[in-house]
């Protein structure tokens, strides 16, 4: 048992942080950027030993964003200048033709790159879970509703690869993610129609 927990202390450890971090991101608590911000760096260490090489790269990318993403959060004004809580709004049609194209690009660059210079057998969909995030990461700093939508496509993609590479806790951590985000997406769709009621009685 011993043994068995020294082999899989950095899972363990960052699967309750997962687990805390979700939940937090459910209630739509702004706590959760600190709580990722340790975990990321955490996944570092185990994804680098792991050899998934894109997902450590990309934990580098995601400490960045727990900064941006509790600024934008911590403070948000709305029209009249008033510093406020952001709200819960739709993904930006502007927005979505060029993270689509960026998507695309990030994913075959990755794939080649883990390809051509990494000992990677799983670059496909090591880097499409990578490229994927990007844009998920993003789209929940800005309190966007659909960002739960491309959390699913990214956690059971990632629940698939992280059983194929023997991260068993973590892989069980992100088909919970898959309910939870299921949830999570129905109650932000409430509190962003509940914050548009209370917006028109205004």
């Amino acid at each position: 048992m011993a043994e068995f927990l020294q082999e899989h202390w950095l899972d363990i450890t960052t699967t309750l942080l997962g687990l805390v971090y979700i939940l937090l991101e459910y209630k739509a608590s702004i706590w959760l950027w600190l709580v990722g911000f340790v975990m990321q760096a955490l996944d570092i260490v185990l994804y680098y030993n792991k050899g998934l090489y894109a997902d450590c790269g990309m934990e580098f990318y995601y400490i960045a964003m727990t900064i941006y993403g509790f600024v934008m959060w911590k403070y948000f004004k709305g029209k009249s200048g008033e510093q406020k809580e952001r709200p819960v709004t739709h993904f930006e049609r502007r927005f979505i033709a060029p993270w689509t194209v960026a998507t695309l690009i990030l994913w075959g660059t990755m794939a080649w790159l883990l390809i051509t210079y990494t000992d990677s057998n799983v670059p496909l969909a090591d880097s499409f879970t990578t490229a994927l995030s990007f844009v998920g990461i993003w789209a929940l700093a800005r309190k966007y509703l659909e960002q739960w939508l491309i959390w699913i496509a990214v956690d059971v993609v990632t629940c698939v690869l992280y059983i194929y590479k023997d991260i068993p806790f973590k892989a069980s951590l992100y088909a919970l993610y898959v309910i939870i985000a299921i949830f999570g997406y129905i109650r932000w769709k409430k509190l962003m129609l509940n914050g548009q009621k209370r917006t028109f009685a205004e």
